[in-house]
C-alpha cells in the first residue's frame, strides 16, 4: 500500500483530505524528521540519563509497586526535552486534527532500546476496556529519534486492525511473525515521528543478524475528550499537577492536563 507522509513543518501543518483518510482507514501516519534537530539533540541526551542513572528503573519498579515506590521524583516530562517534545506545537496540531479541540496527554515512555532487544510481538496500546467506548480515539506518537535504518528492528503495522474490538494480546501468539497485509517500517530518517490510532495492532521486528545501534525511542500517548479514560500509572495525578506545575502546555492547550479526562486507577489483573 502507498503510505502517506507529512514532511518537516515550515508552519503548523495542515492534513489534507488523503491523510485524514489514510488514518481513518489504515490507522497511522507516518511523519518524517518531523522534529527540529536541536529537540531531537536534546531529547536524545536525556534518553541517556534517564536510562543510564536508573531514573526508568525507579520509574518503572514505581508502577508495578506503588505501595513500596510512591512517585518517582523525576518522572520523563520533568526533563525538560521530553516535557517540550509531549506539547511540541506542530505534533498537538496534528493530534488536534485527529482528536478534535480538547484532547487530553494520557502518558509517556522513554527508552533505549540496545541492539540485542528482543521484538516485541503483536499488540495493540488503547487504554478502554469495553467495546462501548471504542467511539473515542487515542493517538500514539511513536518518535524515532535517530531514525530507523535496515540494520535496526523495525516497525510493523496492520493497516485497518484499528476497526477491531479486540484484546491488546489477541495476536500475542503471533509473536512477531510476517502477517499478510502489514506495512514495514525500516527506514526513517532521524526525528521521525509515527502516528498511531492506539487500536492498531503493531510489533517491533528484532534483527538480531545485526549488531546495529542503540534505537532512541520516545512514546507520548493522547485521548480524545468525552469518555473517561483509564490511567496506565497510579501516580496519574501527580503527573498532572507536575506537567501543569512546570507549565509545559501554552494557553492554547487548557485541557492537556485537565485530570476530568480521567477515572480511577485500577491495577492491570
Amino acid at each position: 500500500m502507498t503510505v502517506q507522509t507529512l514532511h518537516t513543518p515550515t508552519r503548523l501543518p495542515e492534513l489534507d483530505d488523503t491523510q485524514r483518510a489514510q488514518f481513518d482507514r489504515s490507522g497511522f501516519l507516518v511523519l518524517p524528521g518531523f522534529l527540529p534537530n536541536d529537540l531531537v539533540t536534546r531529547v536524545k541526551q536525556e534518553v541517556d540519563t534517564w536510562v543510564d542513572t536508573g531514573l526508568r528503573a525507579r520509574s518503572i519498579a514505581a508502577v508495578l509497586d506503588y505501595a513500596t515506590h510512591g512517585v518517582p521524583d523525576v518522572l520523563e516530562l520533568d526533563l525538560p526535552g521530553h516535557g517540550e517534545l509531549l506539547a511540541h506545537e506542530p505534533l498537538l496540531d496534528v493530534v488536534r486534527q485527529l482528536l478534535g479541540p480538547g484532547f487530553g496527554f494520557h502518558h509517556m515512555h522513554s527508552d533505549r532500546h540496545a541492539p540485542d532487544l528482543p521484538g516485541k510481538g503483536w499488540h495493540h496500546d488503547y487504554e478502554q476496556r469495553f467495546p462501548s467506548h471504542r467511539t473515542h480515539t487515542m493517538v500514539h506518537a511513536l518518535h524515532y529519534l535517530d531514525g530507523i535504518d535496515p540494520d535496526m528492528a523495525g516497525l510493523a503495522v496492520l493497516p485497518g486492525s484499528h476497526r477491531e474490538v479486540a484484546q491488546k494480546t489477541a495476536r500475542a501468539h503471533l509473536g512477531t511473525d510476517v502477517l499478510p497485509g502489514e506495512v514495514y517500517l525500516e527506514e526513517l530518517p532521524a526525528g521521525s515521528t509515527v502516528l498511531l490510532h492506539s487500536a492498531l495492532f503493531h510489533a517491533r521486528r528484532a534483527k538480531p543478524q545485526f549488531p546495529g545501534r542503540p534505537r532512541y525511542f520516545v512514546d507520548a500517548s493522547y485521548c480524545e475528550a468525552g469518555v473517561l479514560w483509564p490511567p496506565v500509572k497510579p501516580y496519574w495525578r501527580e503527573m498532572l499537577q507536575r506537567a501543569r506545575r512546570l507549565g509545559i502546555a501554552g494557553p492554547q492547550w487548557p485541557d492537556l492536563f485537565a485530570e476530568h479526562h480521567f477515572s480511577e486507577y485500577t491495577r492491570p489483573e
